[in-house]
């Protein structure tokens, strides 16, 4: 594994820093209070290409690779999770298999735009009664002539309510149970198709998070990605690219709250010296760094693995899990460092903890995680 950047992967790493402190920073606090959208800093990230940043120049995208993709998105994280979470959804889960699994005229169709940062796209797997337990998908899709006929609702959609199209998985033939899974990309507008609620959350309160909801809607057939039957596969394998990246997004998380308590720790005095200078205090900040350079660390490997074409899905699995534990104990901590600054606003470092948390819940949860790497590990 190489753990040195390459010089354009330490060029794309300091572009998405300068951006991600210019524009970012700047914006994080007040959007978050107000569970605003941030549609100019999104575009200009499109712009920048951090929205298709691995899918090639031909379909819209950087033509960068995975290890420029988590560096960037670490960036971008540590100032704000919500335009981490956009960017994550808009590489790991949209771009990422419309480029492995569509033709070329679904790329031209469904992916440049996205790649190109002029439309966004997001992944509808979620359901009421289909969250950890994916494949119990009560979504169904009716072959009916040159179309399908959409029925059902997902749930917890990072990105659904502003994506211009929707990757939705859904059954074509109950009888096989995940086998007979599907995927098909859904347009904003298409008959029958409607967002029913925008949720009101803990955390990441800048991106929204949506219902879907497909009534008797009319999808083309020529809109299905990849043959039918084969959805619960697209979907497993664009989840262990989407963990890498929500792996980068908790390693930016818990560097953000981290960055902050060591300037705490170095400006506030307590008996007399720096807080820094007592013990615990220096232990936390120890503790800190310790886990977030072996967080990154994994999250590296993962996207290593992920450009070198080899199987990565326990090592992305690892990451996640590492990730995002080291994400949630650190911003715990750096409210711990802050003392009753930590608990308000101001500090920022209480956006940090509530954005943490989604880390060890979606995509995922800490606890399947858990449940790939022992599969794995027991091949």
């Amino acid at each position: 594994m190489r753990i040195e950047l390459t010089s354009e992967q330490q060029m794309i790493r300091a572009m998405a820093a300068e951006f991600a402190q210019e524009h970012v920073a700047p914006i994080a606090s007040e959007i978050d209070r107000d569970a605003r959208f941030p549609h100019e800093t999104v575009k200009r990230m499109g712009e920048l290409g951090l929205l298709g940043i691995m899918v090639p120049e031909q379909w819209g995208g950087a033509g960068a690779d995975a290890v420029s993709y988590v560096v960037a998105l670490e960036e971008i994280a540590k100032a704000c999770a919500s335009h981490a979470v956009v960017m994550s959804v808009n590489n790991s889960l949209y771009c990422d298999p419309l480029w492995k699994y569509g033709t070329d005229e679904q790329r031209a169709r469904f992916l440049k735009p996205v790649a190109a940062g002029h439309a966004l796209g997001c992944f509808a797997l979620t359901e009421p009664e289909a969250g950890s337990d994916a494949r119990n998908q009560h979504t169904v899709a009716v072959r009916d002539g040159e179309n399908y006929v959409l029925t059902g609702r997902k749930l917890f959609i990072s990105t659904g309510r502003e994506a211009s199209y929707a990757l939705v998985f859904a059954q074509t033939d109950r009888d096989k149970a995940h086998r007979g899974i599907s995927a098909f990309v859904v347009e904003k507008g298409a008959p029958g198709f409607s967002v029913s609620k925008t949720e009101d959350k803990l955390g990441i309160r800048a991106s929204d998070t949506a219902e879907l909801v497909f009534d008797a809607c009319r999808v083309p057939a020529a809109n299905r990605i990849g043959e039918e039957g084969r959805g619960f596969h697209i979907a497993l394998a664009t989840l262990d690219g989407g963990r890498v990246g929500i792996a980068a997004q908790a390693v930016g998380i818990a560097a953000g709250a981290y960055e902050r308590s060591v300037r705490y720790a170095r400006e506030r005095k307590a008996f007399g010296v720096l807080i820094g200078e007592h013990q615990m205090v220096g232990w936390m900040l120890a503790d800190m760094a310790t886990a977030i350079d072996g967080a990154r660390l994994m999250t590296l490997k993962a996207a290593s693995l992920k450009d070198a074409g080899q199987p990565y899905t326990k090592e992305a699995a690892m990451a996640k899990l590492f990730a995002a534990e080291t994400a949630m104990k650190v911003a715990t901590d750096a409210v711990q460092v802050h003392g009753g600054f930590g608990f308000i606003r101001e500090a920022e470092v209480e956006r940090y903890f509530r954005d943490a948390k989604i880390t060890q819940i979606y995509e995922g949860t800490s606890q399947i995680q858990k449940l790939v790497i022992a599969r794995e590990v027991l091949k």
